[in-house]
């Protein structure tokens, strides 16, 4: 047996999230059910992270185990692609050492949020279109700035989930404009749970003049998410880098 990195993006708009759910359709669910048609046999996946409902993946990387040798990695790249829906694509599979996982051996994880004002029938998928009328990006930066000073973020989690802490290591966060998109990309070890959303939701009331930086200081000391601000949208949301050791792969 061999274990393989599989390096895949995907539009979220028609799943449940990556993780396998009772109630719907998963990005997880789809890749599996072809994984068993090609190679005859179950062969469950793991993934580096869980992508919320409607929320999309420029790079997901999940890791399986396969009895087929490295040179033929292509071919089952090639027929994967053949039998997902066209809104799942395998970019390519990679052999990696034995014992590497694709969740607890990352280093990073890069999301990136993408917001407009303006109306454009090309990218209404993956951007999240609002008025941005009196947005004060310079004060959100200003409040991205400070997240880089926290662990503890309890105040952006989904309340009651397993993990066993709400620690992560941000090591960048900030808003860039690109034309007539502005996005927020954040980095760092590891997300909990709706996360990136909570953030982006607080940050959006940091740069309406509803809160001040420093009052987005205290709602994370307070480790309270009810003090947080509403999620912000799925759809602008994108998973879009995982790092790894390179000694990870052969």
């Amino acid at each position: 047996m061999y274990r393989y990195f599989i390096h895949m993006s995907y539009s979220g708009m028609a799943y449940c999230g990556w993780q396998n759910q009772p109630n719907g359709t998963s990005v997880q669910q789809c890749l599996e059910d072809a994984l068993a048609t090609i190679l005859r046999r179950p062969t469950p996946v793991t993934g580096a992270g869980r992508t919320d409902a409607g929320v999309h993946a420029r790079l997901m990387v999940a890791h399986m185990d396969a009895d087929m040798p490295p040179e033929d990695a292509p071919f089952l790249a090639d027929k994967l692609n053949r039998l997902l829906p066209r809104d799942i694509a395998i970019n390519r599979l990679s052999p990696v050492r034995p014992d590497a996982h694709a969740r607890f051996d990352a280093l990073s994880r890069t999301y990136r949020y993408t917001v407009t004002g303006v109306k454009n029938p090309f990218n209404h998928e993956w951007v999240c279109r609002m008025s941005l009328r009196g947005m004060d990006f310079a004060r959100m930066n200003d409040a991205c700035r400070v997240l880089c000073g926290y662990t503890d973020f309890t105040s952006f989690s989904k309340l009651h989930t397993d993990v066993k802490t709400n620690d992560c290591r941000i090591d960048h966060a900030g808003w860039t404009q690109e034309g007539d998109l502005w996005v927020f990309t954040i980095r760092a070890d590891r997300f909990l749970r709706n996360m990136v959303r909570a953030v982006v939701g607080t940050l959006f009331e940091v740069g309406r003049g509803r809160r001040s930086v420093d009052d987005f200081a205290r709602l994370i000391e307070a480790k309270d998410r009810r003090l947080a601000g509403a999620s912000a949208e799925a759809k602008g949301l994108a998973l879009v880098d995982i790092t790894y050791s390179g000694d990870i792969f052969l």
